[in-house]
């Protein structure tokens, strides 16, 4: 008992009390935990109970202490209140920041992982497993394919496998039903539900399930896309789960929050998943179209057939070898997924203005048209009907003039002379055959088209006309192809035709530049090539690879009506002597080569 000498005069005792009592921080833990009575060796409580005399009974003091503890219990429940708050609030911040991460992925893998691993941290779950309905978008039965596994104790492989999407398995229940089943112990499922835990994978790796959340992915639609599937919520997610001790003591059940949160994350992820795969189905769309474009250039010109795919293969590869120099000008050459995507298709659609190219001059095999050699041909039978002719005409004459010895010296003379004649009829049909052929000219070749254009010869009506006319001459006379002036600039209309028709597409970010890429690549660094004779600085590096790719192919390709495959090693000089003539990059083209870039095309690198 407290001596009546220790009570203050005139002061309200149970005030005093209240006032020191709250002011004594380790009174109030004390009070929190009920330690009643105090527990030895805590002086300092002493001084806050009051001495009470005659005119304070204990019941003041009980109502102080009582008053007391309501504060204390109301403080408790406020910063219970406050603790929830805040997890609640930190529970939402991380779900915004799950939204805004997943709405930015596109890569279907890195999504998927994203979403387990997420749905993991926010439980402390130890493992989990995600699941996908396929086929998607399909009224064919469907199944569960197992598509990412995570394990935070055990290091283990997966394979992707299928499985049957019925009410067997967890899994299969809650895709089917469209429900979460939240377990406390896979184990002691209760009885009577249709499903059953595989105990498989405890067996095989000595792993031990325990609780078990499994949440269906469903669209804003309600559709289930997909499921999560989740094991083991630990009190501390840094532990590994080495045994069954372990597990006794650190796995619980999944409570209501986690419940809520994984949910609220699987429809979310249901959102960016559906957004994925219209993502991947636009993809799959744009490169089908891209690929009936080039088909359809490609059916006009047959012998020119993978000839665009190649191309692309080749100005790839030269891109991500470029990238890898570490020195000279490209050391320094980055280009994103995105932008060596967009070479890719700049290269498949180079060729597309070919289209508008008339199917004559397209496939063109020979310099003089098709038809006119044959004319060519007959004209030099005529002459040669009209050489024997005239030699059986002078025989007879001279026969009926002279006698038979006479004629027959004559007769071996002029026959030896109309057979020389007739063998340079067709010494001047095989030149003009030659000439006809698309290959750079020797100089001899021209200067005969000329000798041979200068001799006439008597048609049917007495009038006298060339071998062959000006025009033959001139054709004949192409110094490489098989085009003339007014044809090529017909077939180099094609680019113009392929930018025209590029630029009118909306292309998407990343993909802007395509137009711009296949307009320069026939361009050459001196300014000589076309459409727009730009020069180096005005070339797209994209455009200059292709350039080297394009010339490539198109002179190893396999033969053509309108010319002969040329070997590697020749085509590799022929691109060494125009890189010198400062036609081509010639940095590039030692990546090129060095590199051996041409052997990615697998007909080629055998």
């Amino acid at each position: 008992m407290l001596d009546a000498a220790d009570v203050p005069p005139s002061k309200s005792a149970a005030a005093e009390c209240l006032t020191r009592l709250l002011a004594n921080p380790l009174a109030e833990g004390i009070l929190l935990l009920g330690n009643t009575p105090f527990p030895d060796g805590v002086e300092d409580l002493r001084p806050l109970l009051l001495p009470f005399g005659p005119t304070e009974s204990m019941d003041a003091l009980a109502q102080v202490v009582f008053r007391s503890l309501d504060y204390i219990a109301t403080k408790q429940h406020t910063q219970e209140l406050e603790d929830e708050l805040a997890r609640r609030s930190r529970d939402l911040r991380e779900l915004n920041d799950i939204g805004v991460a997943l709405s930015a992925e596109r890569d279907l893998d890195t999504l998927l992982d994203m979403v387990l691993l997420k749905s993991r941290e926010i439980t402390s779950a130890d493992a989990g497993s995600l699941y996908l309905i396929e086929p998607r978008g399909s009224e064919k039965s469907k199944h569960l394919l197992f598509r990412l596994s995570q394990n935070d104790s055990l290091d283990v492989s997966y394979d992707e496998f299928t499985m049957p999407m019925d009410e067997k398995s967890i899994a299969g229940y809650v895709a089917l039903k469209g429900v979460t089943l939240n377990i406390g112990d896979v184990y002691e499922i209760e009885a009577g539900v249709p499903y059953g835990f595989n105990k498989t994978f405890d067996e095989t790796f000595n792993y031990v399930s325990k609780s078990m959340l499994t949440v269906p992915m469903k669209n804003t639609r309600g559709d289930v896309l997909g499921v999560i599937q989740l094991l083991n919520c630990k009190r501390d997610f840094s532990v590994k789960l080495t045994g069954e001790p372990v597990v006794d003591a650190t796995v619980i059940p999944f409570d209501d929050n986690s419940e809520d949160l994984v949910s609220s994350l699987a429809s979310q992820a249901a959102v960016a998943l559906e957004n994925s795969y219209l993502y991947q189905d636009i993809e799959n769309l744009f490169e089908c179209f891209v690929r009936a474009s080039v088909s359809a250039i490609e059916s006009r010109d047959p012998p020119t057939s993978g000839h665009s795919e190649r191309v692309a293969i080749l100005t790839v590869s030269l891109a991500e070898a470029t990238e890898q120099t570490e020195v000279g000008r490209y050391r320094n050459l980055f280009f994103t997924p995105q932008q060596l995507k967009e070479l890719r298709y700049a290269s498949l659609l180079h060729d597309f203005g070919k289209v508008g190219v008339r199917e004559n001059v397209l496939v063109k095999p020979k310099k003089l048209p098709d038809g006119h050699l044959d004319l060519v041909r007959k004209r030099f039978e005529f002459i040669q009907r009209t050489t024997q002719y005239a030699h059986s005409r002078r025989d007879i004459e001279f026969l009926l003039e002279r006698n038979r010895d006479e004629y027959m010296q004559w007769h071996h003379d002029a026959s030896a002379e109309t057979v020389a004649a007739l063998k340079e009829l067709d010494d001047c049909l095989m030149e003009v055959l030659l000439a006809n052929e698309p290959s750079v000219l020797p100089t001899e070749i021209s200067g005969s088209l000329k000798d041979i254009a200068q001799r006439t010869y008597e048609d049917m009506r007495g009038i006298f006309r060339p071998f062959l006319d000006a025009w033959e001459v001139n054709v004949l006379s192409i110094p490489k192809g098989s085009l003339d002036e007014r044809e090529r600039k017909e077939i180099e209309s094609h680019v113009s035709q392929s930018f025209q028709f590029l630029r009118q597409i909306p292309w998407t970010w990343g993909l802007e530049s395509i137009p711009q890429i296949a307009y320069a690549h026939h361009e050459k660094l001196d300014g000589s090539g076309y459409p727009r004779g730009l020069t180096s600085d005005e070339i797209p590096v994209q455009a200059k690879m292709m350039t080297i790719s394009d010339i490539f192919d198109a002179l190893t390709s396999a033969d053509r009506p309108y010319k002969k495959k040329v070997p590697v090693p020749k085509a590799l000089d022929i691109l060494r002597s125009e890189a010198d003539e400062g036609q081509l990059d010639k940095e590039l083209l030692g990546i090129f080569i060095e590199r051996r870039v041409f052997e990615q095309v697998a007909e080629w690198g055998k």
